[in-house]
């Protein structure tokens, strides 16, 4: 008898659900799509630079401003990364960070709390959302794009019951109340502290949250099953791996970072509107995409969703430097979503 008729078959992966894709092989091909991002970064940049005249896209400080309004987008795409790995789909961290905003004004402002009780009060909210998403989707089986759609539009009613849809800023509170000035001090210092190079303080934050996402990802046992489950369900069940559990943090942490980013950019700006974080919704997901996650779950990685988030910014803040108009920001967006999701579809058949 042959070798070939008695050698045993490669071993499926249950970590992506790709039969006999040694990890090394996916390493290969994740540090293939990062590489490509970077070159295609550098490319936007050489083009960019090339038609600012005069040059103002290449200079110190458009970077820092780069940075300052990636910070947003990566943070909540770093928890919607979480939430595609393990096989899911999350629609309501735009509306859950408008509510996260929302609730942390209105009960610093409105009702008097101290901040520093007003804070937990978001991300309770937000523990809220993500358990009530998870229990939706893992108990009752429905699908998670119709749960998230569902749930960020009660959610987004919420804020506007909530807020009585006004803007609210601590400089103008309500007649009768006051926010202490040590209070306000030490909330915008949050977002704009002053920090050597002028280095935005958001940007320090979303490098924490990318070195914890990172680890997760990565380096832990967590991170492997998040993307076991997602990659390859079945086999995952059959491990019997805490299925439900690990939905239920991944949906938490979603909505508890895209509360953390609502907390920030208040922090930042100094007001908030009812409906601050409707329009996260595609450059979120297009990060996430464009970063290399796979919408049929099971793989993703926190460096790709930070260069993701990176090269939508820089295109952004080209376009606007050249006075392109938001038409055509939308457009180029959009396109590259595409690509990136064309590119996925074309690598996963050529692994198969």
């Amino acid at each position: 008898m042959s070798d070939n008729a008695t050698a045993a078959p490669p071993a499926p992966s249950t970590a992506t659900g790709q039969p006999g894709q040694p990890w090394s092989g996916r390493a290969l091909a994740a540090g293939r799509r990062i590489g490509g991002l970077v070159i295609a970064i550098l490319i936007v940049i050489v083009i960019f630079t090339a038609l600012s005249k005069p040059n103002t896209f290449l200079t110190f400080t458009n970077a820092l401003g780069v940075m300052r309004s990636m910070s947003t987008i990566a943070i909540v795409a770093l928890g919607l990364t979480l939430v595609i790995v393990v096989g899911e789909i999350d629609l309501s961290f735009g509306y859950m960070y408008g509510l996260a905003s929302i609730l942390i004004g209105v009960a610093w402002i409105v009702w008097g709390w101290p901040i520093w009780a007003a804070i937990p009060l978001a991300f309770v909210a937000a523990f809220g959302l993500g358990a009530i998403n998870a229990t939706l989707v893992t108990l009752l089986k429905i699908p998670s794009f119709i749960v998230t759609l569902g749930t960020g539009q009660l959610v987004f009613g919420t804020t506007l019951l909530v807020s009585n849809t006004a803007t609210l800023n601590p400089a103008y509170p309500p007649v009768g109340k006051v926010v202490p000035e040590g209070e306000v001090a030490w909330f915008f210092s949050l977002s704009n502290q002053e920090l050597p190079f002028d280095i935005p303080a958001q940007a320090i934050w979303m490098l924490g949250v990318a070195i914890v996402i990172g680890f997760i990802l990565s380096r832990s046992l967590f991170g492997f099953r998040l993307k076991a489950i997602g990659g390859n369900p079945a086999a995952a069940e059959l491990a019997r791996l805490p299925i439900v559990k690990y939905k239920f943090a991944a949906f938490i942490i979603s909505a508890s970072l895209a509360s953390l980013a609502a907390l920030l950019d208040f922090a930042f700006i100094g007001s908030v509107q009812p409906n601050a974080g409707v329009s996260l919704t595609f450059p979120v997901f297009a990060a996430v995409i464009i970063g290399g996650a796979s919408l049929a779950g099971g793989r993703g990685t926190a460096i790709g969703t930070i260069s993701g988030a990176l090269l939508l910014a820089i295109i952004a803040n080209g376009l606007a430097l050249l006075s392109a108009g938001s038409y055509l920001s939308n457009f180029v967006s959009g396109a590259v979503a595409i690509a990136a999701v064309v590119l996925d579809r074309f690598t996963q058949s050529l692994r198969k």
